[in-house]
């Protein structure tokens, strides 16, 4: 990949004879790999990003199964995601619903949007990169 800098270093070893008077040099190669802080601050942006899609997807899993909200697990995920979610409260008309089950389109919709925005902002931070 692009992102990597290596460096790669021959280190020679001598090796105990197997037969009277002779010796085999083995050659290994190390590789040494750094990061640039353009790339790493991408990860951080993949990384939380990834948390947060996590959490929606608990959400929309467990109100898809009709889980009780008042269960502690439950209860968290949903306080956690609202303020994710809240924006787009009331985008789509209709609601589809099955008993306690509901199919909560607006968190796929917020799942899209927040993946998008990620992919923009940590590809900012890698813009000035080559492509490998």
């Amino acid at each position: 990949m692009a992102d990597r800098i290596d460096r790669v270093e021959e280190v020679t070893t001598p090796v105990a004879a197997t037969n009277a008077g002779s010796q085999k040099q083995v050659t290994r190669q190390t590789a040494e790999t750094s990061v640039g802080g353009s790339v790493l601050a991408a990860r951080i942006v993949w990384y939380i990003a990834g948390i947060l899609l996590v959490i929606l997807a608990f959400r929309f899993v467990l109100t898809l199964l009709g889980a009780n909200s008042t269960n502690g697990f439950a209860n968290f995920i949903y306080n956690v995601s609202h303020p994710f979610v809240a924006p787009f409260f009331g985008l789509f008309g209709y609601k589809l619903q099955y008993g306690a089950s509901h199919f909560e389109t607006y968190t796929l919709v917020a799942m899209a949007v927040y993946a998008i925005v990620a992919w923009g902002i940590a590809k900012l931070f890698t813009l000035n990169k080559p492509q490998a």
